[in-house]
């Protein structure tokens, strides 16, 4: 059974606290940090809550899924994919979702632009970069980044808020300290290079927000701490960076 709008109220006050004493160790405003709630195989009454609690999005990661849960809320909310994007769901995302994080090669940010095009709009981005090197994790190469913004920024019809990233699954902090620097570094450096601001900074969830806050986060994803542990819909299965976009 899914937790009642209370015990989600009370979790989401413990995230929102723990994002706070996060950026009271690293002397950062709390305003500049955001909570995305990750509603992603939880039921349609997820977004409501989230949207009753005052947060601005939402975060999914499937395409299909999102559609058909979105058709069910009636909350004023944003919704943003957060997981991999093959280049024939383009389309499909760039109509149902009001800013794509998972953008991770050129052939995937040409169908998106193509797509927003066609529906009169400039779709928001963020540039996926695989910063731990884990082969397990999508996103693009630090190394080819420069490239991957470059062709973003001359597309007219995507917007490019900045860069997200995932760290390596490990139980040494260290691991997710290395990610979440070599990403900020990265950023800096890129905008340094282009004059693009890049100000969004997605990193950290549910196990490793507080370092990535520490490390500069802007936006942190978080599902479990708020929903907790998710039901798998018949069918699931995480797919590997592995297969053909």
């Amino acid at each position: 059974m899914f937790i009642n709008y209370e015990t989600f109220r009370r979790q989401a006050d413990a995230v929102r606290e723990k994002i706070a004493e996060a950026c009271r160790q690293a002397r950062r405003n709390p305003s500049e940090v955001r909570l995305l709630a990750v509603t992603k195989t939880h039921p349609p009454a997820a977004v409501e809550y989230a949207a009753r609690y005052g947060l601005e999005a939402v975060g999914e990661n499937r395409v299909q899924e999102a559609v058909s849960k979105r058709a069910q809320c009636t909350a004023a909310i944003r919704w943003e994919l957060i997981g991999h994007l093959q280049s024939n769901k383009a389309a499909l995302a760039a109509a149902h979702f009001d800013r794509v994080q998972s953008v991770d090669c050129l052939k995937l940010l040409t169908h998106l632009d193509r797509a927003a095009g066609e529906l009169g709009r400039r779709l928001p981005v963020l540039l996926q970069i695989n910063a731990g090197h884990d082969p397990d994790k999508f996103g693009a190469e630090p190394a080819e980044t420069t490239g991957l913004l470059e062709a973003a920024l001359a597309l007219p019809h995507l917007q490019v808020d900045g860069l997200m990233t995932i760290a390596p699954l490990s139980d040494n902090p260290a691991v997710a300290q290395r990610t979440f620097v070599a990403l900020r570094t990265l950023r800096d450096e890129l905008t340094a290079r282009t004059g693009a601001p890049l100000r969004e900074l997605s990193m950290g969830m549910t196990g490793d927000l507080a370092i990535a806050v520490a490390e500069g986060s802007t936006l942190v994803r978080v599902g479990t701490a708020l929903f907790g542990t998710r039901e798998q819909p018949p069918g699931f299965r995480v797919a590997s960076p592995a297969e053909p976009p």
